[in-house]
C-alpha cells in the first residue's frame, strides 16, 4: 500500500442459469479487468448464478458452498497469477440449514483475508432473502489488501448509513457494495428512474459524510420478472460521480483512485472532527416511541 492511487475494476455482467458457465465467464471478465490495469476487482452480489432470491425455492440451496471452499480456492490462484485483489460475492453454506450471503476477499498473493456476511437481509416481493440468508453475525469488516484498505457491504446494506460509517472508522478506504437491484417489469419509467436515483444517492452520500471511495457493482439483463438495471458507479470522497455504466449492457470498467483525496477532503470538510458521539445513544434503539422523547 505505498502508492497513493489504486486501480479499481468493476464488473457488471448478465448471468445464466448454470453455476460453472457464470464463474468461467467471470473469470475471464476478471482477466480483461487485469489486462485494462486493474488492481483490485468487484463482482457482482451472487455473481456465480442468476438471482435465485426471486423465489422461496428449496432446490437453490444446492448452489450454497463453503467458504473457504471450491470458488474461493479457484480465485485464490487467479488473484495470485494476475497479482490482483478480488472481491467474490457467494452463498454461503456455514453449516448444515445455516446459510448466508457472503462476500470473500482475496489479497493479490492468493491468500484468502476472510469473509464478511450480509447483515441487512431484504424481504420483497422478487427479493425474499430471508427464505435462504441468515444475517451476518461477525461484524463489519475491513480488509488489508496489498493496494488498499477495503470495505465490503452487501447490497441491502448500502440503504443503511450506520454500516457505512462503521465500516468508514475501522479504517476503510474504499466501501465496495456487490449488488443485485432491479426494475420490476410492470413499471413504468418514470419510476424506474427514481428509484435507481434514490439508490445512487444513498450511497453517494455515503462517501460524502465519510470522505471514502464507494464502488457499487450491480448486475444487468432480465432474470424472471426483474430488470437488473446495472448502472455500477464509483463515488469519490465528496460525493462526486467519477463513473456510471449504463443500465442494459454488459461492462468491465477500471478507474484509478486517488487515494490522497480522503486526507484532504476530510481536512476540508470535517464531519468526522465534528461527530458528537456523546449524543448519540439512541441509535441503538429500534424506534424512539413518545414516552421515550424528551
Amino acid at each position: 500500500m505505498d502508492s497513493n492511487s489504486v486501480k479499481t475494476g468493476m464488473i457488471q455482467m448478465t448471468c445464466s442459469g448454470g453455476k460453472q458457465a457464470n464463474i468461467e465467464k467471470s473469470i475471464a471478465k476478471i482477466r480483461e479487468a487485469a489486462a485494462l490495469g486493474a488492481q483490485i476487482i468487484c463482482l457482482q452480489e451472487l455473481f456465480a448464478s442468476e438471482y435465485f432470491c426471486w423465489e422461496e425455492n428449496y432446490g437453490f440451496f444446492s448452489l450454497a458452498e463453503a467458504i473457504p471452499g471450491p470458488t474461493t480456492n479457484l480465485f485464490s490462484d487467479l488473484a495470485r497469477e494476475l497479482d490482483v485483489v478480488l472481491v467474490a460475492s457467494l452463498f454461503e453454506k456455514r453449516a448444515e440449514g445455516i446459510f448466508h450471503n457472503t462476500i470473500a476477499v482475496i489479497d493479490a498473493d492468493g491468500s484468502y483475508l476472510g469473509k464478511y456476511r450480509k447483515h441487512h437481509i431484504p424481504d420483497d416481493p422478487g427479493y425474499y432473502e430471508k427464505f435462504y440468508f441468515t444475517p451476518g453475525d461477525s461484524g463489519y469488516k475491513v480488509f488489508n489488501t496489498k493496494y488498499a484498505r477495503i470495505g465490503t457491504l452487501i447490497c441491502w446494506d448500502q440503504w443503511y448509513p450506520e454500516a457505512a460509517r462503521i465500516t468508514s472508522l475501522m479504517g476503510a478506504q474504499v466501501i465496495f457494495y456487490p449488488t443485485a437491484i432491479g426494475w420490476e417489469i410492470s413499471q413504468d419509467e418514470i419510476l424506474n428512474m427514481q428509484q435507481y436515483q434514490a439508490w445512487q444517492t444513498i450511497q453517494r452520500s455515503h462517501s460524502i459524510a465519510n470522505g471514502v471511495y464507494v464502488v457499487s457493482v450491480n448486475r444487468t439483463g432480465m432474470e424472471g420478472r426483474m430488470n437488473f438495471w446495472g448502472g455500477s458507479f464509483i463515488s469519490d470522497p465528496f460525493g462526486n460521480l467519477l463513473y456510471q455504466a449504463s443500465h442494459n449492457h454488459e461492462e468491465i470498467h477500471v478507474h484509478s483512485l486517488d487515494l490522497g483525496k480522503i486526507g484532504e477532503t476530510r481536512i476540508h470538510w470535517p464531519f468526522l472532527r465534528d461527530r458528537r458521539i456523546d449524543s448519540y445513544g439512541p441509535i441503538v434503539n429500534r424506534f424512539l416511541d413518545e414516552k421515550n422523547d424528551n
